[in-house]
């Protein structure tokens, strides 16, 4: 596990229907084995200078290090923002039983 550590990723996105095309595309792709979509988070930021809020929709996205790498190079295409945000903490513990399913999930991923 430790050459392709799991992670878990997350991004926001503008609407309820575009978490639901990227959350099913990725788990389609095996490219994360499950993705948690929460809705209706409030994300103050700064755009172009201006301080900006909107609500958004924040995806939970387990994966794995291997993975990461082509979901950031995907995900630009996926997503409608024209900077995402893509951001990704390692699993450093876990239910083993679960983790094991995580990596059996995703795409030319071993379960360690």
């Amino acid at each position: 596990m430790a050459s392709n550590p799991l992670l878990m990723a997350f991004t926001n996105c503008g609407s309820r229907e575009e978490a639901d095309r990227i959350a099913h595309w990725l788990v389609e792709q095996e490219l994360a084995a499950c993705v948690n979509i929460l809705p209706a988070v409030q994300s103050v930021y700064r755009w172009q200078g201006k301080l900006e809020q909107a609500e958004e929709v924040t995806l939970l996205i387990k994966t794995s290090a291997r993975q990461l790498e082509t979901i950031k190079t995907a995900l630009p295409e996926q997503h409608s923002y024209e900077l995402p945000e893509l951001c990704a903490v390692e699993i450093r513990d876990g239910l083993p039983a679960y983790l094991n399913w995580v990596h059996e999930n995703l795409s030319d991923d071993i379960t360690p």
